[in-house]
This record gives structure tokens, sequence and C-alpha cells, in this order.
């Protein structure tokens, strides 16, 4: 138990500076969409309105959860906890990869089972520290909500939901890691499940079923397949059921003991799913810089075009099911008939461009995905050996940003190839269904802002290039996503790309904006060359 322990405790140095950065980013957003709540929403006339417009509307739904009456904290349940949720899922997974698989593609679990420890000790750590992070930041929720005013006991039924989802997610991710043979796939795999979780939660609160009054929903039945759902239905600030918490933990229980037990049997650097052996010799284009970035990152598009896909699909298909299964309802039937123009048809459209957006986020994920790659070989030493060659640093760069651009597109095409399918395949389309393709590909531009941003990161501070490269991404989705409910100022909301994307097909093409964003583009691409040029490289 003593190798355990220490073994956690290094494993906590080594994360010093990470996870107090993701715990206190997750507290302050939460404190800030309470406060941000109370000052906009603090009257009950305030609150129901809000509430009957989300659901009235499964967009809103979809992205953000069920309604569950008024009061400053069930609204502040509402909108935000899935995203809380989905945040905390990240940090743990990230952890639990980079001490597990990651640690063991790169020697360092060999080295320490050199010494005479368990075999298993150094995921059971690893276990430990995640459960341990997040109480901590189960903790913290809870004291940002107090210190917004909210009550102290739903506070820490709040903060106890956010916390058992994370412990949840760090017993998936564990065992992600024994089935997969890198790390790269173990964090693609674990990232997705934590996408997927929030998918089919979402798809359960589109579907689910208003009151007369519309101030509260009941989620459907796929909301249940969700650990996501599972938090929700702890409803801490209405009519708190903390039996829910027992679910997610008992789950986390159970996967975590099988990863154990998993990890006992098995070699190190061994997985449950062997790693495909490549050919011996390059094919055509694997000679170059573009050819070698397209192999490194081509496993890890496949997986972002399945989640893109996956939503695209739920926007062609799903949305015509949503507008039956709300339109049959007299009073959400009435309020979308004076809310969005074009009756139901308009509700499709809003519901897809919703759903559009975030595919649009995918892309940008993808490609500071591929642009951030270039970090690792740096560090783990092939940069070196790859640029001892007569070929400049320049087109190195210029490789792998043009894979990302690639990556982006892909993926905002394949979301909108999806959704138009399942649209077409309905027959409820207004216009030809096609359209829904560069309508996705409207919000490739504000992707490449992010991608080149990240390639200014990676030139100019390479160690800090990944949070930057992931937090700049993150404070644009709070900006484009959050910055209106929090009172930000439009210049500070306009600061976030996301905010010059053409929402279509419910607006027109923004000629102006994309030409905007695509000269911020160019531009961040060029600083990266001229700073990549300029310094040294980096272990």
């Amino acid at each position: 138990m003593s190798g355990v322990l220490r073994l956690l405790l290094f494993q906590a140095r080594r994360d010093k500076v990470a996870l107090p950065v993701w715990i206190l980013g997750i507290t302050l957003l939460s404190f800030a969409t309470s406060a941000a709540v109370a000052t906009q929403f603090g009257d009950e006339a305030g609150q129901a309105a809000i509430l009957r417009l989300a659901a009235a509307n499964p967009a809103f739904l979809f992205l953000r959860g069920l309604p569950d009456g008024t009061g400053t904290g069930a609204v502040v349940f509402f909108q935000g906890f899935a995203f809380t949720a989905v945040l905390g899922g990240l940090m743990s997974t990230f952890l639990v990869v980079r001490h597990t698989r990651t640690d063991e593609e790169l020697g360092r679990a060999e080295l320490l089972g050199a010494v005479p420890i368990p075999r298993a000790a150094s995921l059971a750590a690893t276990l430990l520290l995640g459960t341990a992070a997040n109480l901590v930041l189960a903790v913290s929720v809870a004291a940002a909500f107090m210190a917004a005013g909210l009550p102290a006991a739903d506070s820490v039924a709040a903060g106890a939901a956010v916390g058992s989802i994370g412990i949840f997610f760090v017993a998936l991710a564990a065992g992600a890691a024994q089935a997969l043979p890198s790390g790269r796939s173990a964090n693609g795999a674990a990232a997705g499940l934590v996408g997927a979780a929030y998918l089919v939660r979402g798809i359960g609160d589109a579907l689910g079923t208003p009151t007369p009054d519309l101030l509260h929903v009941t989620s459907a039945w796929p909301s249940l397949l969700s650990p996501i759902g599972w938090g929700q239905r702890i409803r801490p600030f209405s009519s708190p059921d903390p039996a829910w918490l027992l679910v997610p933990l008992a789950a986390a229980a159970i996967l975590g003991m099988a990863a154990v037990m998993v990890r006992r049997r098995r070699d190190v650097g061994a997985s449950l799913l062997p790693e495909r052996v490549g050919k011996e010799r390059a094919g055509m284009g694997g000679t170059s810089f573009v050819g070698l970035a397209w192999r490194l990152q081509r496993s890890t598009l496949a997986g972002w075009c399945v989640g893109a896909a996956a939503l695209g699909a739920v926007a062609g298909a799903l949305g015509p099911a949503v507008t039956e299964t709300v339109s049959s309802l007299g009073p959400v039937k009435e309020m979308i008939e004076r809310l969005v123009p074009g009756g139901e048809a308009g509700l499709i459209d809003v519901f897809v461009t919703a759903l559009l957006g975030m595919a649009g986020v995918f892309a940008a994920a993808a490609g500071i995905q591929a642009v951030l790659r270039m970090r690792a070989e740096e560090a783990e030493g092939r940069a070196e050996l790859l640029l001892s060659a007569p070929k400049s640093r320049v087109r190195w760069l210029g490789a792998n940003l043009a894979v990302a651009a690639f990556s982006a597109a892909a993926v905002s095409s394949t979301a909108g190839a999806a959704a138009a399918v399942g649209l077409a395949a309905s027959g409820t389309s207004d216009g030809p269904a096609w359209q829904l393709v560069p309508a996705a590909l409207a919000h490739v531009p504000a992707a490449l802002v992010f991608l080149t941003a990240a390639a200014v990161a990676f030139a100019v501070a390479p160690r800090l290039s990944v949070l930057a490269g992931w937090g700049i991404l993150a404070a644009g989705i709070i900006l484009g996503e959050f910055g209106e409910l929090f009172g930000l100022p439009a210049w500070l909301q306009d600061a976030s790309p996301f905010r010059h994307s053409s929402a279509m097909p419910v607006e027109s093409f923004d000629q102006a904006g994309a030409a905007g964003l695509l000269l911020a583009a160019a531009a961040g691409a060029a600083l990266a060359a001229y700073a990549l040029r300029r310094r040294d490289l980096a272990a």
C-alpha cells in the first residue's frame, strides 16, 4: 500500500499545474453562471420566461439540459450542469490516460516495473488521484454555488453530482487505457465517450415531455443511458434525489475493479486491442511532410468524423421527430408559433443549425489536435531527427497546418452530409437537403482561427502550447455560448470566432465575417511561421 501512496504523491506532483487549472476553471465557470443567472433572471417572471423558451426549443434542451422549475438554483443547474459535467469528464479522462497508457508508451511504466511494487500499483494510484481530484472539484463547485448565494445543502448536492460524474469517467478512462494500444487512441476513445454521453443525454432531453406550464421537462428514456443524464436526475435545487449519486459511483467501482484486474494480467505495453503493424516501407507520399502529418493524424481524424457523423445524423433524423413530439403538445405549439418563424419547419432549421454549430466546435478541436501533434513530435525527440534533413521548419509547420485545415473541413462536411441524409430520408426539408453541407462548412473559417492560434502558441511557447491551445478553444466556447448569459460586453463576446460564423440555414452566409476570419487565420499562420524559425527546439 505504501508503494501506491508514493506513486499517488508522485503523480499529484506531476499534475501540480494541470489539475488546479482544470478545477479552478470549472469552479469559476460555476460561480459565473450562478452570478449571471441571479443578476439577469433574479425574479420569478424572468426565470419562467427563459424556461418556457427552452421548453419550446428542442435545440436549447439538447445543448443545455432539462428545465426543472423556477428558482435561481434550478435555473443555474439547468443552464450549466451538462457543460460542467463534460469538462469534469474530460479532466478525468486526460488525467487517467496521461498516467497509465501514455506512461507505458513513453517507457516510464517499464522503469516503475523494475522496483518491487504490484503490477497494478500505478493504475490504483491513478484511480485514487482521479477520485481525489473529483472530490476536490465537487467541494469547489459547491463552494462556488454557496458563494453566489445558493442554499448550502442544495449546493453540496449539485457539487456531488459533478464529482460523481467525474469519478465515473475516471474508471471508464482506466478501462480505455487497458484496451487501446497508445495514449493517443486511449485519449481519443475516452474523450469520445464523454462526447457520446453528452450526445445521448441531449437526445433524451430534446425528446422530453414538458409540463403544461412549460416550467418542467421530463427527459425521454435515452437520457437514462448517459451518466450525465444520471447526474441531472439528482435535481439538487428542486426536489433533491441523492440516491442517483449511487448509480455513477457503483458503475465506477465496477469499471475500476475490472480495469485493475486486467492490468494485473497483462504485460507492460500490451493491450486488449493490439496495435496494427505498419508497412515495411512508406507508400506514395509517405516520405513528405504532408504525408507524415496525414499518417499521424488520419486515425484521430477518423474518430472526429465518426463523432461528427453521429451529431449530423441526430440533427437530420431527430429534428422531425422532435418537432412532431413538441408540436403535439398544445402549449408548446402555441409558443413555437409565436417565437419561431415558419412554425414547425422553422423549428427544424433552428434544431439543425444548433447542432451544426456544435459540429463547428468539433472541427476546431480536430484542427487543434492536429496542430498540437507537432508538440508531441518535438517533446519526444522525433522532430529533431526529422529536421536534421535539409528541409525547413516552415515547410513542416505548413504541412501540419494543411492537414489540420483539411481535418476541420472534413469534420464539418461529414456532419453536414450526415444531417442532409437524415433530413432527406425524413422528407421534411423545405429546400434541398444538400444545402446543409455548405451550412456546416460555414463554421470552418472560425475553426481555422483556432488552429492557427494553437500554432502560434506552439511556435512561441512550446511547453505551454497544449494548455494554451485547448484553453483558447474553451475560452471561445464560453464567450460564444455563455457570454450573453454572463452579461459580458459585446466587444468581448465578439472576441470568440464562433460569434462570427454564419448560423446557416437560419441565417444567410456572411461573406464579410468569413473573410475576416480567414484573414485572421492567415495572419496567425504567418506569425507562427515567423516565430518557429526564430526559436530552438525544446524538449
